[in-house]
């Protein structure tokens, strides 16, 4: 039965669209082209869930190789248009977000533009409206709570009130440190659900079981 007093807040990125591969390939492409000696493997492990200045300067902090707005823009500039040819939905996501009587809401550490662009290219737009909020609308982005602090308090529900579906540890860690029940999405594959279980999450491989688990 669905609950009306509580709020699904669902992350984006490997969670509702299928963009992580893509993601991490052009964003490995660029780091190796400007002399960052990091493989793709450890691209995914650092920076899966992390908004993009975050990374770069973590980039910076590791490797020793600052990376300015010129990067920024040539990234935003590659990845827009991979995602133009090769953006899906992740399996099923239209119809769980068709089935849910739940309010819910989308809260990702990507920009805002990139939000829109991902929603509109996988057909997913019309589910959220104005109910999508960005790490760029708060001062620190996952691990740290405070987005989905802040969705949860501009749609007014309690914390104990959210439930996050997620697909990094950075955003469970965040759910988790919000004080909220995290759902961890494992489809994507790109993190152990043994990783994502000890973070906090319930793990799960398929959106269509999401109902079912909303319902414990």
């Amino acid at each position: 039965m669905a609950d009306r007093d509580r709020l699904i807040i669902f992350d984006m990125d490997g969670t509702l669209v299928d963009s992580e591969p893509i993601a991490n390939a052009v964003l490995h492409r660029a780091l190796r082209g400007v002399g960052v000696p990091i493989s793709y493997e450890d691209t995914v492990e650092r920076f899966v869930g992390r908004p993009i200045r975050d990374c770069l300067r973590m980039v910076h902090e590791l490797y020793g190789v600052p990376l300015g707005d010129e990067f920024l823009h040539d990234l935003q500039r590659e990845t827009y248009a991979a995602y133009e040819t090769g953006l899906r939905p992740i399996p099923h996501a239209a119809e769980l977000l068709a089935g849910l009587a739940e309010p819910f809401c989308l809260a990702s550490s990507s920009s805002i533009e990139k939000i829109r662009l991902s929603l509109r290219l996988t057909g997913l737009d019309g589910f959220f409206e104005a109910r999508t909020f960005s790490a760029e609308e708060v001062a620190r982005g996952k691990p740290a709570p405070d987005l989905f602090l802040h969705a949860a308090a501009r749609l007014g529900f309690a914390t104990d009130a959210c439930i996050v579906v997620e697909d990094s540890l950075p955003g469970i860690e965040a759910g988790r440190a919000a004080g909220m029940r995290v759902l961890a999405f494992t489809g994507g594959g790109h993190v152990a659900p043994a990783r994502l279980r000890a973070a906090g999450g319930e793990p799960f491989d398929d959106l269509r079981q999401l109902p079912v688990l909303l319902g414990r």
